[in-house]
């Protein structure tokens, strides 16, 4: 039998963007089905594969997406989304993968499912790209989100504490007015791919709060003391309003929580 470990890195090594995501389904598919073993017998790569384009760039240097109602800024936004989601697999497959062993298989199941999910959601949004003619990798992206998953790989606390609960929380708080523009825009699809990614990210975050709460419990510590020291120590971009106050507390994150580390001298 296949360890779980082994898939896991398989599938983060899958360049290739329908690889990936092929990859991310059967390893979540496998594992749901009893067909890899729960075994850590090698590492996970410090950096998954990508595919040549697009082109990485560090987030100083990306381009203006120009003005949100022409062709070009709906195709950089949507461009910039499928970014993301494509990135996400990799984190939700590298969570399971560096840290399943000491977490558990539940932690596995949950961050496997997840990873399926992203995969989905980045499937969806190349279909949309297409349908203005364009597909991923036609223009520069920023590689932001793997580095902060990479300074936290030595703890699974800072990796939730940063990752689920702090950047995908982030987008708890910009999706809701990203829905309006594509709805005054026109795009009744857009909107509908938007909701469902919202929905299930909020999801995410749960789970991934759920998991920080019980390392928390472990190591003795509160939970929202632990949160806030490893964000202070780790994450190192800016905390700032507005946030999705119901969104998040839905999540399980309370609002003394992050406003207790948003950015310094911006009105709440």
């Amino acid at each position: 039998m296949t360890s779980l470990a082994a898939a896991i890195r398989a599938a983060l090594l899958a360049g290739d963007p329908r690889a990936k995501l092929m990859a991310a389904r059967g390893v979540a598919r496998d594992w749901r089905l009893g067909r890899l073993d729960f075994a850590f017998d090698c590492a996970m790569p410090d950096r998954p594969a990508r595919p040549e384009r697009p082109e990485l760039l560090a987030p100083g240097r990306m381009p203006k997406r120009g003005k949100g109602g022409s062709l070009r800024g709906r195709i950089a936004l949507w461009h910039a989304l499928a970014h993301i989601e494509f990135v996400a697999i990799d984190l939700a497959l590298d969570m399971a993968g560096r840290f399943g062993g000491e977490m558990g298989p539940d932690f596995v199941s949950d961050f496997l499912k997840i990873a399926a999910d992203e995969a989905m959601h980045f499937a969806i949004l190349q279909r949309h790209l297409a349908s203005m003619g364009a597909a991923y990798g036609d223009l520069p992206a920023h590689d932001g989100l793997w580095e902060a998953a990479h300074l936290t790989r030595h703890d699974v606390a800072a990796r939730l504490a940063v990752v689920p609960m702090v950047l995908e929380a982030r987008g708890l708080d910009v999706t809701p007015p990203t829905i309006e523009r594509v709805r005054q825009a026109g795009d009744g699809a857009g909107v509908r791919i938007l909701e469902r990614i919202l929905d299930d990210e909020i999801v995410h975050v749960r789970i991934g709060t759920k998991h920080f709460t019980a390392v928390a419990l472990a190591r003795g510590e509160a939970m929202e003391d632990l949160w806030k020291m490893l964000v202070i120590r780790h994450f190192t971009g800016a905390i700032k309003p507005p946030f999705n106050d119901s969104a998040r507390l839905a999540c399980g994150l309370s609002r003394e929580m992050y406003h207790a580390v948003a950015l310094p001298g911006v009105a709440l």
